[in-house]
């Protein structure tokens, strides 16, 4: 994809991941709209950066997703890019107190809320790249985040059909894989010693520019050219198992 004079919409832009692409996009000349649950996040965001889009959304809620849609196709219909960054990570195991409960919701907006997008989305005439956000614990996952890693490997296994269900059509799809990172993903100070969004952003532009499609960095790298045996030392590894 090109990575000026896009109009892109950045889900879960409001913190982490995806407000690192949001102002990195905007210094790339594009028009940039991000979405999010907390109006508070997003008037941040207008205070910072006043030429970035905001609209207050739970990807949650099927009703909700359909009004964004209806929204950008309203007021925004020249959009091109679609990035399906929201997600969310509990930590948990399968005998905690409403374990079920908080699967549904890593559910709903990790896999539910990109699905429908799309389908939406694809309504756009002007649609021309769709950007999912998956992990590199799609590869390898990490037992403490159980249903989080699940989610990923479901969402890079869609991306790479959706890549070439979407061919004929035109449509660029590119799977952003990040390794873990220093953001609240999952809980404060929980990835404090992980590497800086930055430093991914600049991997993204780099192999953006490179007209890669597998968008990885640094762990996620690793695992995406590893073989079996090496993802079976990783897990146990991560996982402490012998």
């Amino acid at each position: 994809m090109n990575i000026s004079g896009n109009k892109i919409l950045i889900t879960g832009g409001a913190s982490g991941i995806g407000l690192g692409l949001a102002e990195r996009f905007l210094s790339e000349n594009n028009t940039v709209i991000v979405c999010g649950r907390r109006e508070s996040a997003l008037n941040e965001i207008s205070g910072l950066y006043p030429s970035i889009i905001t609209k207050v959304c739970d990807l949650s809620k099927a009703r909700e997703r359909e009004e964004l849609y209806a929204w950008i196709s309203r007021e925004h219909n020249d959009l091109n890019v679609l990035i399906n960054n929201a997600g969310i990570q509990n930590w948990m195991t399968v005998t905690d107190d409403h374990y079920f409960e908080r699967a549904k919701e890593e559910l709903a907006i990790n896999i539910e809320a990109p699905m429908h997008l799309i389908s939406l989305f694809l309504n756009l005439k002007s649609l021309t790249t769709v950007m999912n956000v998956t992990s590199g614990l799609a590869y390898v996952p990490l037992v403490k985040v159980p249903v989080y890693s699940a989610t990923k490997a479901f969402m890079s296994s869609y991306t790479l059909s959706l890549r070439q269900l979407l061919k004929p059509r035109g449509i660029e799809v590119i799977a952003l894989v990040p390794p873990a990172l220093n953001t609240d993903l999952g809980g404060k100070g929980i990835h404090d010693s992980a590497p800086p969004v930055g430093d991914f952003t600049d991997a993204v532009f780099n192999q953006l520019k490179e007209q890669k499609s597998d968008i990885t960095f640094g762990f996620s790298e690793m695992m995406a050219s590893a073989g079996p045996e090496e993802l079976r030392k990783a897990f146990n590894r991560m996982n402490g198992s012998n």
